[in-house]
């Protein structure tokens, strides 16, 4: 079923051509109608283009009619630009069916507009990491991304880290005390919200971070040492933003580097820290970030979550 999709670029400028132009090649292999932004190629500084640029192309975007709007890459742009966004025709696209797709940096637009709007959005690739990747674009993503496109996505399931290597003893723990049933836990029609942390914590306390009661926080981050990764959610923490939630889903959080002066401080310390400090489950290996194998999350979206095990699933189905 061919779809159209639309190639823009809000954030960073695209450096790696050939990923771009790979991208490209595969949607279209994949019998999709691409139209490419006339400025996804600009560079201003390190930006795709100046502000008014990239705030011109998101309006062409949601006003081109296609059935999904995919960023080029991420970076950093979107948050300087968020007071000029036109939210009200962002969000009339979002109701005439377009799907809005993207990560990193995609955050800030993400919630941004789930702030402003209440509409859902997917964190899901952006062109050139995702099928512009060598040697081949990751096939559970295309699937996933496929899954959207024609409407038959429901969910997402996967299995925590094991016992030892994270923090899903205590995860299991905290599940057993909400429940009472030793090892599950479920929890239903909750707001699905999140995305990259560092740019998540750089809207506290704005206009763009939604205010979400009861839902259900992921989140992932890349090249960011572990300390950092506890100092942000530290800051969520200690602004209120965690109690609220049902549930923490950690995604993915990739190259950094550890170092003697650690002395055995790491990632799952910092998850084994967090899941003492609340409430709410705190679940690990969500299938989402800054690698190939994704899933394609749904921003906003009303959703049902059950823990049994090691089992975690989201449904929106």
């Amino acid at each position: 079923m061919s779809q159209h999709i639309y190639i823009y670029s809000p954030s960073g400028a695209v450096r790696d051509t050939a990923a771009f132009k790979r991208g490209v090649k595969r949607l279209r292999e994949l019998g999709h109608e691409v139209e490419v932004d006339e400025a996804a190629l600009k560079s201003y500084r390190r930006f795709a283009g100046d502000d008014a640029c990239r705030v011109a192309a998101i309006h062409r975007a949601a006003d081109s009619g296609a059935d999904v709007a995919l960023i080029a890459r991420g970076g950093y742009g979107l948050t300087r630009i968020l007071p000029s966004l036109d939210y009200r025709k962002i969000a009339k696209a979002i109701e005439l069916g377009m799907n809005f797709v993207g990560m990193s940096d995609f955050t800030a637009f993400q919630n941004a507009v789930l702030a402003q709007t209440a509409s859902v959005t997917w964190a899901g690739p952006a062109l050139c990491e995702g099928f512009g990747a060598q040697p081949a674009p990751d096939e559970i993503m295309e699937a996933c991304f496929n899954d959207l496109l024609l409407r038959q996505g429901e969910g997402a399931g996967w299995k925590q880290l094991r016992t030892g290597t994270s923090f899903d003893s205590k995860t299991i723990a905290v599940s057993a005390c909400v429940t009472g049933d030793g090892a599950s836990f479920v929890a239903e029609n909750c707001v699905l919200w999140g995305g990259n942390l560092s740019v998540l914590c750089g809207l506290l306390g704005t206009p763009y971070f939604p205010q979400i009661e009861g839902g259900i926080l992921f989140l992932e981050d890349v090249a960011e040492h572990p300390y950092r990764i506890e100092r942000m959610l530290t800051q969520l923490l200690y602004a209120g933003v965690l109690a609220r939630q049902k549930v923490v889903l950690m995604g993915q959080f990739t190259d950094y580097k550890l170092t003697p002066h650690d002395r055995g401080f790491k990632l799952s310390s910092v998850f084994d820290w967090l899941s003492n400090q609340i409430i709410a489950p705190v679940v690990s290996n969500l299938p989402y970030g800054h690698v190939p194998t994704k899933v394609l999350l749904p921003v906003g979206a009303h959703v049902d979550f059950s823990l049994q095990g090691r089992d975690a699933l989201i449904f929106w189905g």
